[in-house]
């Protein structure tokens, strides 16, 4: 027997690069939503996109299929996706939009302090290593053995083992793991920590908050 439900897109600003998604009734959206904002999540989810479906478990299936490769932990409903690639899927469906209602449950319960939180540490993306005065053709060197390192390619990507890739990755590919972690931490720059120097921005310009700019 079908059930009609909602399917919804989320994302973090605590979890860079990966979507959620998955299913709720009408009647227990608002429970559901309160639910995923824990303890141990540091900020609120976004809501990228929600439609109702005649048959929440059938369509919620059907996007793990469609993205299951995409999965770092097979035990977390988490992907290693853009949310862009989930909706194009949901939109073929041309049912009925309901990411306000979601949104508006996901952020009922919170503080304007909770919510501006969010938002300040997403803006921090937009930087780049040449906003820090790391250019084109710098090293960098993992925190953990200084025989590792990186040369930085672009604005947003280094060169490890030959190959370029998002700080982000490279730092997945030398510490052997499948999941994201935040690189800053794990490297150096000219013998500084390169989360001192995202820190120091950060502090010289409150509006556009550092972050690691290859997230």
């Amino acid at each position: 027997m079908d059930t009609p439900g909602i399917v919804y897109v989320l994302t973090n600003a605590a979890m860079p690069g990966l979507v959620k998604f998955g299913k709720t009734t009408q009647a227990d959206v608002k429970t559901r939503m309160n639910q995923l904002y824990s303890t141990g999540v540091p900020f609120n989810f976004k809501c990228e996109y929600a439609v109702e479906v005649d048959d929440y478990t059938k369509v919620e299936n059907a996007l793990a299929i469609a993205f299951g490769n995409y999965r770092p932990n097979p035990k977390r409903e988490f992907y290693e996706i853009r949310p862009e690639q989930p909706i194009a899927l949901l939109e073929l469906l041309k049912l009925k939009d309901v990411t306000p209602v979601v949104e508006s449950d996901l952020s009922n319960n919170l503080s304007q302090a909770e919510k501006d939180s969010a938002t300040n540490f997403s803006r921090r993306s937009i930087l780049k290593f040449s906003e820090l005065n790391i250019n084109p053709g710098s090293v960098l060197r993992y925190l953990k053995d200084e025989a590792i390192e990186v040369e930085v390619a672009d604005d947003k990507r280094v060169i490890y083992d030959g190959k370029k890739m998002s700080l982000t990755e490279a730092t997945r590919r030398v510490m052997n793991i499948d999941y994201n972690v935040q690189p800053s931490p794990h490297w150096t720059f000219e013998g500084e920590p390169l989360k001192r120097i995202y820190d120091e921005f950060h502090n010289d310009d409150p509006v556009n908050d550092q972050v690691d700019p290859a997230d």
